[in-house]
């Protein structure tokens, strides 16, 4: 890049410093931020390299890679997926989004893509570590996980992890009365041994529909968070006539520090001190029920950095197990809770609340080995291994799509030498001594000084026009002048901002409430090279709806040129499939994402959609804040009858069809797919589909209602 250079013709001379007569004086040239490659004379960016720069093998691996076309594709068996098996993005969110006359599903963007597949392989591969740990250390039981409900309460996720973890047992952990009601439900349909684990607050009715679970033949253990839920289940079980299986969540001394550790340690939230234990044996011994006292749970917190650490907490609550033996208690079962972490930036670092430094198999090692060793050392009879995985089992399976609409960036004013001289000879006089002192460092190459006169001389002349002594044009000339030497010196903001129809709040509520990171990057373009820097800034009114905080510490993101009208720009979410579905609220009224489950399909198609569903409509989220659609409709249909001559319908027309719209941005679908009809709703896409129909736009089909069976 060549040197840049601020000048100022002689016309300033009157203005300039003695010895220079006018400023005339090339600058350095700025540091390129690193994060956006610079071309050289040789450069060609390919697929490759927007794979390096956005991480996508180490955060990504082994599900999500980048295509030769340069798009983002979804490998949903894991290593075991064979290179037909892939499936496009792009190719799934044409499919979703485009009109139903061009095969599409007419679906609105933002859009949830859940891949069960990918759930499936997950589910598979947290047994077969745990397995192999098992077989490898000469462990004498076994390993049955639950999935905590909480992480995603999705009805067909739920149903999934059921179906695909019976084979193996896999059960449910409830918190909530619904969340036991859903889960009571669902394990019927799973293996009799699997476990319903009841955490949480406790009350008279939850005790009560736990038990009843039990009484279905579902093998349920209700864990006690608080002591005087133990007389609770005592007295109901007589009632109900029914043998309660009973567990304990200790508080142990072994403390995550991490953001996520705040539930560990003696003070965490939940769970008993081993007095409070002490006194649940006893209790349960003078009642004649010690026998039904089968399981130890404990929970240090999510995202569990290391396995030294993992060790250390599954090694003390090991030791209480232990004990419990020796009490009398009919010990069957150790709960390690959740904690199993997923890399969210790929930097496999055991210091970071958003990566972890083992994998799957050193995580179940770990646990298997500190269990055993504690157990033999007391001569112990080896326990079943729970745990309750829900972030690293669903956190892949799904992927958040939406559209940067716009971006914007300020743009320096061109100046010449004459809207110089002119701003110059406007200038209050107070205001020309802080030019002069701007022009003086620039002579000097002290750009430092220089930074700090021109926004002295800026902020004089704000208060000049607070005080109406200076008017608006000469307010913007003075912006156009200090941000024109900002440019030159190397130290203007090169950050645009990229307008996404989204909110954060709804989508992503854990970057806005913890500070969470997800990989965020295009699905498409990505053989081309990103020449921008962007934030994303959402539709909401909220100051705080914006994206600024990007994995690898990065403040803004590479990203592409938006380029025409109808074009569009697509950029994916990923790894958010645990929590922000159950979190997100309606904040602005936005409501959530259109949604899609997508399976791999072979033979001559890539995949096949199973299941879609549109996003909530206007009327769907104003009902969830208690108003009435309908009442709110008619009220309008009469205002409009009074003061508005709507020939044919055409106002009227509008609002009703507005209520039955998704609140975010409308914009028209930029390419066609051809559908295969009559498939008992199943969509499929090809190679061959996704050829035609580039400038297809939606049409004005009534509000999309089918839903796939």
């Amino acid at each position: 890049m060549p040197a840049l250079a601020f000048s100022v013709d002689a016309a300033m001379a009157p203005l300039a410093p003695p010895s220079g007569g006018y400023w005339d004086r090339s600058l350095p040239t700025p540091d390129l931020f690193s994060g956006v490659p610079q071309p050289t004379s040789t450069d060609t960016w390919t697929p490759s390299r927007s794979n390096v720069l956005y991480k996508v093998d180490c955060w990504g691996a082994p599900y999500f890679s980048v295509n030769p076309s340069g798009n983002v594709t979804v490998r949903p068996h894991g290593v075991k997926t064979m290179d037909h098996q892939e499936i496009d993005l792009l190719k799934v969110v044409k499919k979703a989004s485009d009109s139903k006359t061009y095969g599409g599903l007419d679906l609105q963007l933002p859009l949830i893509i859940c891949f069960p597949d990918v759930l499936k392989d997950r589910l598979e591969s947290l047994q077969t570590a745990f397995n192999y740990a098992v077989k490898s250390l000469n462990y004498a039981s076994h390993y049955q996980g639950v999935y905590p409900v909480k992480c995603n309460q999705d009805r067909f996720l739920v149903e999934d992890i059921v179906k695909f973890g019976s084979s193996f047992r896999f059960g449910l952990e409830a918190g909530s009365k619904p969340e036991l009601l859903l889960a009571m439900s669902c394990l019927c349909k799973g293996s009799s041994e699997s476990l319903l684990i009841c955490n949480g607050f406790k009350d008279v009715e939850y005790i009560s529909l736990a038990l009843i679970a039990r009484k279905l033949s579902l093998n349920t253990v209700i864990v006690l968070e608080q002591e005087e839920e133990l007389d609770s289940v005592i007295d109901i079980s007589i009632k109900l006539g029914v043998r309660p299986v009973v567990g304990v969540r200790a508080k142990l001394r072994t403390k995550h520090s991490g953001h996520f550790g705040s539930t560990s340690g003696e003070k965490g939230k939940f769970g008993l001190t081993t007095t409070q234990i002490l006194r649940v044996v006893k209790k349960l011994y003078q009642c004649g029920m010690l026998d039904c006292f089968q399981l130890l749970h404990f929970h240090i917190g999510s995202q569990i950095p290391s396995t030294g650490l993992l060790a250390d907490g599954v090694g003390e609550a090991a030791q209480i197990y232990c004990e419990l033996v020796r009490l009398g208690a009919s010990m069957k079962f150790i709960d390690i809770g959740g904690g199993l972490g997923i890399d969210y930036d790929g930097s496999k670092s055991p210091n970071s609340d958003v990566s972890v430094a083992y994998t799957l198999e050193e995580y179940a090692s770990a646990v298997v080995q500190a269990v055993k060793f504690v157990c033999d050392r007391n001569s112990v009879k080896h326990p079943i291994i729970c745990s309750e995985s829900g972030r690293a089992l669903v956190s892949h399976h799904s992927v958040l799509i939406f559209e940067a609409v716009s971006s914007s960036k300020y743009s320096v004013p061109t100046m010449s030498s004459f809207d110089i001289q002119h701003f110059i000879e406007q200038l209050p006089d107070d205001a020309h001594s802080d030019y002069n002192n701007l022009s003086e460092s620039a002579l000097r190459g002290d750009y430092e000084s220089c930074l700090a006169y021109a926004d002295q001389l800026k902020q004089r002349c704000v208060e000049k026009f607070k005080d109406g002594s200076l008017d608006i044009e000469q307010l913007a000339a003075t912006d156009g002048l200090c941000d024109l030497v900002a440019k030159e010196i190397g130290v203007s903001n090169p950050v645009n901002t990229y307008h996404v129809n989204l909110s954060v709040f709804t989508s992503v509520p854990d970057f806005w409430g913890i500070g969470q990171v997800f990989p965020i990057l295009p699905i498409h373009r990505l053989d081309e090279r990103p020449t921008k820097r962007g934030v994303l800034s959402d539709l909401t009114c909220d100051s705080d709806g914006k994206i600024d905080k990007f994995i690898g510490g990065e403040s803004s993101l590479p990203l592409h040129e938006l380029e025409g009208e109808n074009m569009k720009y697509y950029l994916g979410m990923f790894l958010g499939g645990a929590y922000q579905e159950a979190l997100g609220g309606v904040h602005n009224l936005f409501g959530g994402p259109s949604v899609v489950r997508v399976a791999q399909s072979d033979g001559p198609f890539g995949f096949a959609v199973t299941r879609a569903v549109p996003g909530p409509s206007c009327s769907d989220v104003l009902r969830s804040m208690q108003h009435e659609p309908e009442i709110m409709f008619q009220t309008l249909k009469l205002r409009i009858e009074e003061f508005v001559h709507d020939e044919g319908g055409l106002i009227t027309g509008g609002i009703a069809q507005s209520f039955n719209n998704m609140p975010y941005l409308t914009v028209g679908s930029s390419c066609g797919l051809t559908a295969a009809n009559g498939n008992n709703g199943y969509y499929y896409c090809s190679d061959e589909d996704f050829a035609g129909g580039s400038d297809a736009v939606a049409g004005d089909d009534e509000p999309w209602s089918y839903v796939c069976a």
